[in-house]
């Protein structure tokens, strides 16, 4: 699904070149729920704003279904992002003036394409993220956890072959963000779902399949949840926190 290979990045600053990302190689599956973790300054944001197409990258590929996306025109790239990918920002990032039924068809609306299709598969998400009841609403009216769903499932209008989600629990209290994190679950088990997850908190990163850790930009480690998902959400989080205190002393 996502392939990453030898991904450098760098930025200027007068006559210095600062390395952000040093040939980082990382892997999402289909259907799989992957997070990145690291401190402040990895490269956590760098990596994930290279793979959604909005700055340029010097060295590496990145391939998205099969697709290469360096060196593609603007126009190809809005189109990736439109169509191919699904994003879910720490600050919701809705439209206030539109009720979270029609936020969550503004892809479709930028597509000049608000099909009887869109309508339904738009209802059919509000309920699957037990939103439906607040379909009329708009974002002032309902709560932070409400939000971030409407997010999730504008993410889902276009059928997106990933969701590349920014600190999605970020502004969330601990109730709210397990009512978002349920939400991606549901995403993956009912609609086939691909989540790409860059998050701080190990408990949000504990319902993933794989947590990549981030350090100085390159990868310092991956876990992956044992026995196909089946250690307890509880279990990986512990070996998670254990793994990052590592990090941090190493």
């Amino acid at each position: 699904m996502l392939y990453v290979k030898n991904l450098r990045k760098s930025y200027q600053s007068g006559n210095k070149s600062y390395s952000v990302l040093k040939g980082i190689d990382l892997s999402v599956a289909n259907q799989e729920f992957v997070a990145v973790m690291g401190p402040s300054g990895s490269g956590k944001s760098t990596l994930l704003n290279c793979i959604s197409c909005y700055i340029p990258f010097e060295e590496g590929t990145i391939s998205l279904g099969g697709q290469n996306l360096k060196g593609l025109e603007e126009d190809a790239l809005a189109k990736i992002r439109n169509e191919k990918l699904g994003f879910v920002f720490q600050d919701f990032m809705l439209l206030d003036g539109l009720t979270v039924r029609e936020n969550v068809l503004v892809p479709r609306i930028i597509k000049d394409r608000v099909e009887p299709e869109a309508e339904q598969l738009a209802d059919s998400l509000l309920s699957l993220f037990g939103i439906a009841h607040i379909t009329d609403k708009y974002p002032a009216e309902i709560s932070g956890g409400e939000r971030q769903r409407t997010a999730v499932a504008r993410s889902l209008i276009n059928k997106p072959l990933i969701i590349l989600a920014d600190e999605p629990t970020g502004n969330l209290d601990s109730k709210s963000s397990r009512t978002v994190i349920e939400a991606f679950e549901n995403a993956r088990q009912q609609l086939g779902a691909t989540i790409f997850m860059v998050t701080h908190d190990s408990f949000a990163a504990s319902f993933c399949d794989r947590v990549i850790l981030l350090k100085d930009g390159t990868v310092y480690n991956t876990l992956k949840k044992q026995d196909d998902r089946k250690e307890s959400q509880s279990a990986f989080q512990d070996r998670l926190l254990t793994a990052i205190k590592e990090m941090s002393n190493a």
